[in-house]
């Protein structure tokens, strides 16, 4: 057990064929129709949709709550720690979180049949449910906008992975801040969003 625990690839890996073992079980109790099968499809990507948005969510608030905040009660020789090792890091999974998170949203709203109505936000349809997650569908992509196209160009010259001049290098730090910070609101009623539509009709 202590070989799987101390090696974070073996404990994704092990908690991932867990997940398959009760992913089969489930079917073989409940795949008794074709019906059945599509909805344990959807079923999968649905979990594969939260996984992702775990990921991503959880590091937007992680650097929000944890990391921006401390920044400043860390000596100026230790935070080289943070910006060479911690943060690349960080915002690599951060960055392909948010990737994962919209392909596999917009590819679960296409398998249930509401991907159009959604984003026009239950225009088509007037339903309620699809104006819910339609509102939810684009702040998330405002948010994956934000990560790929701000947020991240600017952490590369921040960070120094991009040399920049000094005051390009603050000001886009700045910026990145600022971002993530809007990312951080948008969360908020995004996920009130994605909560809401199952509770629609």
């Amino acid at each position: 057990m202590a070989t799987i625990l101390t090696s974070l690839r073996n404990t994704v890996i092990a908690g991932f064929i867990l997940t398959i073992v009760l992913f089969v079980v489930f079917v073989s109790i409940g795949a008794t129709s074709t019906e059945n099968m599509m909805g344990f499809q959807q079923y999968l990507f649905r979990y594969l949709h939260v996984v992702s948005a775990i990921m991503w969510i959880g590091l937007l608030w992680y650097f929000n709550f944890v990391q921006i905040p401390s920044m400043p009660k860390i000596p100026d020789e230790q935070k080289p720690a943070i910006g060479k090792v911690i943060a690349p890091t960080a915002l690599f999974w951060f960055r392909w979180g948010a990737m994962a998170t919209l392909i596999t949203g917009l590819g679960l709203a296409g398998a249930n049949g509401y991907l159009v109505d959604a984003l026009l936000l239950g225009s088509q349809s007037g339903t309620p449910r699809n104006s819910v997650i339609g509102m939810g569908m684009w702040l998330a992509i405002i948010m994956w906008f934000n990560v790929w196209f701000v947020i991240w160009p600017n952490q590369k010259k921040a960070l120094g992975i991009v040399q920049v001049e000094p005051d390009v290098k603050a000001k886009a730090a700045r910026m990145a801040m600022l971002f993530s910070r809007t990312n951080t609101v948008l969360s908020i009623p995004m996920i009130l969003c994605m909560v809401g539509q199952s509770h629609m009709s």
